[in-house]
């Protein structure tokens, strides 16, 4: 199946810039974690159903190209879309976009879905996450 996309809306806080006036490196990483979250949720995915069925989903590789500042008050779309490709892991590639359609950073990464009680990936991340989601489209399962 093809890939989804999913955005959600942030505006950069005064508290999340640095010495600069711009946004912070680090806050663009917790950006990306809120929208992977919000894009779970809007799937019917709630983190407590995760940590319900014994799984959650791990970060295994994130790089970070930074394109353009963010800085206090600019409002930005973020966006998440799931590669899913055989074996035990997923791409994650999203975008932050500056309401002026300027694209500040793109993060792309890695992910898996870890068994907690083996503490190891699970041989296909999309089957716990099928039988967890209300709308599996909306994750391209």
């Amino acid at each position: 199946m093809s890939d989804q996309d999913f955005t959600t809306h942030i505006t950069v806080r005064g508290y999340e810039t640095d010495s600069q006036g711009h946004l912070n490196q680090a806050v663009y990483l917790q950006y990306a974690e809120h929208a992977r979250w919000e894009y779970l949720r809007a799937a019917g995915i709630r983190q407590a159903d995760l940590v319900a069925a014994g799984i959650g989903p791990v970060v295994l590789e994130t790089t970070v190209k930074y394109l353009r500042e963010l800085r206090a008050g600019d409002a930005v779309a973020v966006s998440c879309s799931f590669t899913w490709r055989d074996g035990k892991t997923f791409q994650v590639v999203q975008r932050l976009v500056r309401e002026d359609g300027v694209l500040a950073a793109e993060i792309t990464g890695v992910g898996g879905i870890l068994d907690l009680t083996e503490r190891r990936l699970v041989a296909d991340p999309r089957e716990p996450l099928r039988a967890l989601a209300a709308d599996q489209g909306l994750l391209g399962l």
